[in-house]
């Protein structure tokens, strides 16, 4: 049997025997690793949002430094990178709570989770486009397309989570059914709600990145799960080197 449908086989599943909890613990390890490291880097890249003031404007235009930063609508792009920033955050912790639920991976979950991870790298531009377009001619777009981002941001979510919880597919074990009802209606939410913003940004694009931001902040504070209930920790054995 391959393991997830990915890799050689392990020991001990020859003869058609499952994979150890061991094994499949190792194997989320892994994939949630990997993940984390992508949102850590399209976290990081979000500061390049921020324009830096074009120092031979500044002279030619007679400004100083100051109000080229603050006047106008010059400090949209410091809002817009907290609030991207507090965005992509959050659905890192939401995917930190996905994988306590998760009990295995196969292969369709960890391409699912490869194409989340695409748009949440993606986010930066979207957010760039909202930080240098936003209150311009060009801002219905730049608005637009930050919300197409993350109602597929929700999409690809819910599809991860159907993945996990459908017929208990990819559950742990110890996961109750109270809990996935629970998590399946707060996932319900997001979707709806940025489809919302979407169509605001149609309308008024300043005030749908202004919802964005409310919704940033009640995703910070709200709608997750954080599980009391923890697989065993089983310490890593070596078999290659056991006596």
């Amino acid at each position: 049997m391959w393991y997830g449908g990915f890799g050689r086989k392990r020991d001990g599943e020859e003869h058609g025997a499952e994979p150890s909890a061991r094994q499949e613990h190792r194997e989320t390890g892994r994939l949630e690793a990997l993940s984390d490291g992508v949102f850590a880097i399209a976290m990081t890249l979000l500061i390049l949002s921020i324009p830096i003031p074009n120092s031979e404007l500044l002279q030619l235009h007679h400004e100083s430094l100051q109000t080229a930063v603050f006047a106008n609508y010059a400090w949209l792009p410091f809002a817009t990178y907290v609030m991207s920033f507090v965005t992509v955050l959050v659905m890192w912790i939401n995917h930190h709570y996905l994988f306590q639920f998760l009990g295995r991976v196969d292969r369709v979950f960890v391409i699912t989770n490869g194409m989340l991870l695409l748009l949440v790298v993606f986010v930066n531009y979207p957010t760039a486009l909202v930080a240098n377009f936003i209150g311009t001619s060009n801002g219905q777009f730049a608005a637009i397309a930050y919300n197409v981002t993350f109602v597929l941001v929700a999409i690809a979510y819910n599809v991860m989570w159907l993945r996990i919880a459908l017929h208990r597919r990819l559950l742990a074990a110890d996961v109750d059914d109270a809990e996935v009802a629970s998590f399946t209606r707060q996932y319900l939410l997001g979707g709806p709600l940025y489809l919302l913003a979407l169509l605001l940004a149609f309308v008024n694009p300043e005030a749908s990145i202004a919802l964005d931001a409310a919704l940033a902040i009640y995703w910070a504070f709200t709608g997750h799960i954080i599980r009391t209930k923890r697989r065993p920790q089983q310490r890593p054995v070596d078999t290659e080197f056991a006596g």
